[in-house]
């Protein structure tokens, strides 16, 4: 819902209220209560409508940088990550990179994560950051880097889909320095604090 239909319907329930105490007539009253249960229920609509709205579909603008790039999409209802594709292959001595031919404009107070695919397991590969991090600042070519391991025998081709990505908010944090931290169950243990 719009900030000025919310302001419209605030408007409208004080004018409401100061008719109702404005007037002592009790059969102008049930007319008023009746006016005032009609505005609310069509608040409730219109909240209801903004909030389906707001839970639809995001726009996010992909840019192709080569023509055979493929712009991702969701395989199957459900999914939380859609897949990224090869279209080029570098091998150098540290690292194997697959770039995407894509680049992406993720709204402000949005992030794109980009993680390995399932298949990865299939792979003599191992994401180089484990999870790439796109922020919405950022413009230029996704690309995934991988570092071969077992001497890198089954890796991914150009074509191959090499990762999936997300889009999701992220809250604004500020840091406040405290010289105390609250207790909690957990304290201060550290790696395999909690058992294997």
């Amino acid at each position: 819902m719009e900030k000025k239909e919310i302001e419209d319907y605030i408007s409208k329930l004080q004018k409401l209220e100061k008719e109702l105490t404005d007037d002592d007539d009790d059969s102008e009253d049930i007319e008023y209560l009746s006016e005032l249960d009609g505005l609310l229920a069509n608040l409730h609509s219109d909240i209801l409508n903004g909030y389906n709205k707001s839970n639809s579909e995001m726009v996010v603008k992909v840019k192709k940088m080569v023509p055979e790039a493929t712009i991702p999409s969701y395989s199957k209802d459900g999914d939380a990550g859609m897949d990224l594709t090869a279209v080029s292959v570098e091998h150098t001595p540290d690292y194997i990179s697959y770039k995407t031919g894509l680049s992406f404009e993720i709204p402000t107070g949005y992030v794109g994560l980009l993680f390995p695919r399932s298949s990865n397991s299939k792979k003599d590969l191992l994401l180089t950051n484990s999870v790439g991090v796109l922020d919405s600042g950022y413009r230029g070519e996704v690309e995934f880097r991988f570092k071969p391991i077992l001497g890198g025998v089954s890796i991914y081709g150009v074509g191959d889909r090499v990762g999936q990505i997300m889009i999701l908010p992220y809250p604004k944090i500020k840091m406040v320095e405290s010289t105390e931290l609250s207790n909690s169950e957990r304290g201060s243990g550290g790696f395999g604090s909690t058992g294997l």
